[in-house]
């Protein structure tokens, strides 16, 4: 945890931001696998950590926006417990250590919100993502699941956006440190994967360096020579010569602080001409998102520019024709590129998407409903100390490419005759994580080899 100065002061701002009433933050509990005692691993929800830095699970905190008090509630572990578990400090000393006075039984929680209903204050709480949260709230203030998210506070939302978008230099030097081991992870792939092995090899040494890192994976690996999936998490295909590997995948440090990168390169020594030729406009576009990343520019226009790059890029090779900017206007594009250019990052993969992409990624305004753009999880403008992925791609997806073939879809834009010829292409990508500055960007952690020579240079090895 950082020191427990900085925890005073996020709930500080926390409590002097929100109005009036009770800030109920409710940490996670474990989950179990397949019977009680078998759980997945746990992890503590990322707000409750931002606020409490408190890594257990069974923890409720309350925060009094009028009063300024703190309370966490919980418990000690009982003899049973530590049998099993071993033994962990008194809780009242953990709380301590992030400057929190008070500690009071987990049993004492619904007493304590069912005071402040009874006197008409308001109890704010942000939208539940786990089951076992939602049952929380139906005991506390008869909240009902269907409704829940309807139900939470949209000011301690906006509050809790608006302190955790901007990360502070500890937590970029979390992050520093989460992106290298991600280096590391896509660099041992790199070097290790051949034509005969399966990809759930690659994928067990890519999850060995984040682990033997004291760190955990940040998201459920994708390790795949079928990249125009775009989250492909099945492993189970072997390598073939002439293949091209995608693999997106993070660390997350043991403060939970999260990385999140991707490469794309040949299971053969070498690209094909053909292999060249798309992964080549394909950098060209991260690199021309790259360049625009700076204080106050509309993260949608970053986006829009990798478009364009594309369609470009495409246009050259014979697949695309016509004017770029009506054909981005209206979604031509998208068979190739459905997805965002990127999204924010901290301690989660996807940052606060738990608050609602409308809030984390648009300030409010109404997101896009049109295909490709409606997954645009960031557009708004950059500001210092923002922390984002640049990851444009790609990706053929036979599927995609018949739907709309048949449509007779974008036929002033797209030269289906060209394109029925990578079919089997499968998809690419790259993705790198930069922190906005005061007068532009700086690439997070440890460089990735991105050019076609230096993809070519790490496979000869």
């Amino acid at each position: 945890m950082f020191k427990k100065e900085i925890y005073i002061e996020r709930r500080k701002v926390l409590a002097e931001t929100v109005t009036s009433g009770l800030i109920l933050l409710p940490g996670n509990e474990e989950s179990p696998m397949n019977y009680l005692d078998n759980t997945y691993h746990f992890r503590q929800d990322s707000t409750f950590l931002y606020y409490f830095g408190l890594d257990q699970p069974s923890l409720a905190g309350v925060i009094d926006a009028d009063s300024g008090e703190v309370t966490v509630f919980g418990d000690d572990l009982t003899i049973d417990m530590i049998v099993w578990m071993g033994t962990l400090p008194k809780l009242s000393v953990l709380c301590k250590e992030v400057g929190v006075n008070n500690q009071k039984p987990l049993s004492e929680l619904q007493d304590t919100i069912q005071e402040a209903v009874s006197r008409g204050r308001k109890i704010h709480f942000l939208p539940p993502y786990r089951m076992d949260n939602r049952l929380k709230l139906k005991n506390l203030l008869n909240v009902d699941f269907e409704n829940a998210e309807e139900k939470a506070s949209l000011e301690l939302v906006k509050t809790v956006v608006s302190q955790r978008e901007i990360k502070s230099a500890e937590e970029i030097a979390e992050i520093d440190k989460a992106v290298d081991i991600s280096a590391e992870m896509h660099l041992a792939a790199m070097k290790m994967a051949r034509p005969g092995m399966k990809e759930s090899e690659v994928a067990a040494k890519v999850a060995e360096v984040a682990l033997a890192s004291n760190g955990q994976m940040a998201f459920p690996i994708i390790a795949t020579i079928n990249g125009q999936t775009l989250h492909n998490h099945y492993h189970g295909n072997i390598i073939k010569s002439g293949d091209l590997f995608l693999l997106d995948a993070g660390a997350e440090t043991e403060m939970h602080y999260a990385g999140d990168l991707s490469s794309t390169f040949p299971v053969d020594p070498f690209f094909t001409s053909r292999q060249k030729e798309i992964y080549q406009v394909a950098l060209d576009a991260h690199q021309a998102g790259v360049d625009m990343l700076h204080p106050g520019m509309p993260f949608k226009e970053v986006h829009f520019t990798a478009c364009r790059k594309i369609f470009d890029g495409l246009k050259l090779l014979g697949l695309t024709k016509g004017d770029t900017d009506e054909a981005v206007s209206e979604g031509a594009h998208t068979l190739f590129f459905p997805c965002g250019t990127g999204h924010m990052m901290g301690f989660d993969a996807h940052d606060m998407e738990d608050l609602g992409e409308q809030w984390v990624g648009y300030d409010g305004v109404p997101k896009s409903t049109m295909f490709g753009l409606k997954s645009l999880r960031l557009a708004k403008p950059l500001r210092p100390g923002f922390v984002l992925t640049i990851e444009p791609g790609i990706y053929f997806i036979p599927e995609l490419i018949d739907l709309w073939k048949a449509e007779k879809k974008h036929t002033s834009y797209l030269n289906y005759e060209e394109i029925e010829k990578y079919r089997g292409f499968s998809g690419l990508r790259n993705e790198e994580d930069f922190v906005i500055t005061e007068d532009g960007a700086r690439r997070l952690g440890k460089k990735l080899p991105v050019t076609i020579e230096e993809v070519e240079k790490i496979r000869e090895q």
